[in-house]
């Protein structure tokens, strides 16, 4: 397998984007709703399943197609081509705030296992799969659930993580617990497990879950300090406590603050 050699630059701090440079004839995948902007030139493509060499004839398409509805994902992604001379750009966005991790397949073994939403983009020729836990603790009590996305080839690949993230250089045999949503990615190299926290009053009253993931080097980790289901959940959470009544965001004015703004709630 051999993707394409893509050049890019990573704008920004807290609300990052990528942009691709793309040589002739050169392409690169991504999830759908990830564009941000692109030079013209380039064209647009909807493909079936990932689009790498794996997925070559219908039946192919099929499986991987398959796959991506297994971790949750479009049946389509997105491809887009510079099909004329000289150097163009295309640009994907982070869907929330947080960290655009770039994961050159190359220095991974060619494969990085990443949570299925943290894939944004990649090199025309790297294949999107899955990657199930070989352990049943994981697939029962992992949160993530017992399916993962893997991204195998030679090329680029781009993953979002939420908040800040954190790489973790994990030595043979060296043991890291993580809260089970807070995982991006890790190495291939790197085993996965799920660990019950223990003790009645942390499992009734600690507020963190039941189980946890226990990463067991040697391999490369990264953290995530704000996963989106627990920021929806802050957001979710704060929305159904305050119902149609807003605090005024901090107003003297309060209600009548919101009459005049017209933040009428009616």
């Amino acid at each position: 397998m051999t993707a394409h050699e893509i050049d890019y630059r990573i704008y920004g701090e807290e609300m990052q984007y990528v942009e691709i440079e793309l040589d002739p004839q050169e392409g690169v995948v991504a999830e759908a709703g990830s564009f941000m902007m692109m030079d013209e030139g380039i064209t647009m493509e909807t493909i079936f399943g990932d689009g790498s060499q794996k997925d070559s004839g219908f039946l192919g398409k099929i499986l991987g197609a398959g796959k991506r509805i297994l971790t949750g994902e479009s049946l389509f992604m997105t491809a887009f081509y510079n099909n004329l001379t000289g150097k163009r750009n295309v640009s994907f966005a982070s869907p929330y705030p947080g960290k655009i991790i770039p994961i050159d397949l190359t220095q991974f073994g060619g494969k990085f296992i990443c949570q299925k939403d943290a894939f944004l983009c990649a090199a025309k020729g790297v294949s999107v799969g899955i990657e199930f836990s070989k352990k049943l603790g994981s697939g029962l009590f992992g949160g993530e659930g017992f399916i993962m996305q893997k991204l195998e080839g030679d090329g680029m690949a781009f993953v979002h993580a939420g908040g800040t993230m954190a790489k973790k250089e994990l030595s043979a045999g060296e043991i890291l617990k993580v809260d089970t949503g807070c995982i991006v990615g890790f190495d291939h190299t790197v085993d996965y497990d799920i660990e019950f926290v223990g003790g009645i009053k942390n499992t009734i009253f600690g507020g963190e879950g039941l189980f946890f993931a226990k990463l067991k080097g040697p391999g490369t980790v990264y953290i995530q300090s704000l996963p989106f289901s627990r920021l929806a959940g802050r957001v979710l959470s704060t929305a159904t406590k305050s119902g149609r009544h807003s605090k005024g965001e901090g107003s003297i004015l309060g209600g009548l603050g919101d009459l005049l703004d017209g933040d009428n709630k009616f």
